[in-house]
């Protein structure tokens, strides 16, 4: 089954159930009047859920109205906690190739975690706000996971049981602010700004033979300012799953209903498969070309991040942003 949440109804919005071709959509209400109410009460309110998702893609719900993505909030606007990894370490080597660093040997069997912002998202069409185009605003096309609560200590193999959805999230990067704060020894602050989720999450049995391995095995795509610019393979040099990223940040804490473990930027060892991020692009100039060519994004350019099934349907919606001066 396919969720959102409408802006209307508070700062949680109102929780609806999505058709999987994404033109109409039901209030839920009834089953649970958030996604959050939803994900802490999952075992009563899924079976529920589900069996008003087959009436509605069966054409069989009086109260079905179409979808209109601008009236979306993100399927959770806020989350209790957000832990994002970086997963592909592609990504990671070339960045750390850039400046003449190589990879540690620990960072191939000891995922790469921070605590990112959970405390509000931003919804799939709105602006990302930003006060200075010199923060150096970059996107960030990754994968997203929802867990329901999850024990301290979980295995790796155990851990992919409480995984209940799965979306797609724009984490946004201030690159040029990420350098003074990890100099400092002490992790990411004013550089990670809110991120932004797509318009609906799905369920793993929504994605069938794509889901596997606890990996999403389809092409992340993304464009910017109306050009192509990646599509790396979600499934392909994920160096840790979403289960041994859940068990990771489960080590030492229990995960409450609602938490979003992510992916880190999506990235293949194939160049030729594009970017998910504009420092990567940097990154591949520098080795290649001694500089970097492409800027940092301006107000005013757009991104757009989807995920298409290999029929070319979309999975998730799309997520469809422009760059604002913060204030305006």
């Amino acid at each position: 089954m396919k969720l959102a949440s409408l802006k209307a109804g508070g700062r949680d919005g109102t929780l609806i159930v999505v058709s999987r071709d994404l033109q109409t959509a039901v209030i839920a209400r009834d089953i649970a009047p958030t996604l959050q109410h939803a994900l802490e009460n999952w075992e009563a309110c899924a079976p529920r859920l589900n069996a008003l998702s087959e009436a509605l893609n069966a054409g069989d719900c009086t109260h079905a109205f179409a979808l209109d993505m601008h009236a979306l909030a993100a399927p959770l606007p806020r989350a209790y906690e957000f832990v994002d990894g970086s997963a592909y370490l592609p990504h990671v080597e070339r960045v750390r190739r850039a400046r003449g660093a190589s990879v540690p040997e620990s960072f191939y069997s000891d995922p790469l975690m921070y605590h990112a912002v959970g405390a509000g998202f931003y919804g799939p069409r709105d602006p990302v706000r930003v006060a200075d185009e010199a923060y150096g605003i970059d996107l960030e096309a990754e994968v997203v996971v929802v867990t329901d609560d999850v024990p301290m200590g979980v295995s790796a193999s155990a851990a992919e049981a409480h995984i209940q959805l799965v979306g797609l999230v724009n984490d946004v990067s201030l690159r040029n602010l990420i350098p003074d704060e990890l100099a400092k020894g002490f992790g990411f602050l004013q550089s990670k700004p809110r991120s932004a989720l797509s318009p609906v999450f799905v369920t793993p049995d929504e994605l069938g033979d794509a889901w596997r391995d606890s990996k999403v095995h389809l092409p992340l795509l993304s464009h910017l300012n109306g050009e192509w610019f990646g599509a790396p393979e979600a499934g392909e040099d994920m160096q840790f799953n979403f289960a041994q990223l859940i068990a990771h940040a489960a080590k030492t804490r229990p995960l409450c209903a609602g938490t979003l473990v992510g992916s880190g930027t999506v990235a293949n060892q194939d160049e030729a498969r594009g970017a998910s991020c504009l420092a990567e692009r940097r990154m591949l100039e520098i080795i290649a070309q001694g500089k970097p060519s492409t800027p940092f994004m301006k107000f005013g350019d757009r991104v757009r991040i989807e995920m298409l099934d290999r029929a070319g349907q979309s999975v998730f919606g799309a997520i469809e942003q422009s760059i604002e001066r913060a204030g305006n």
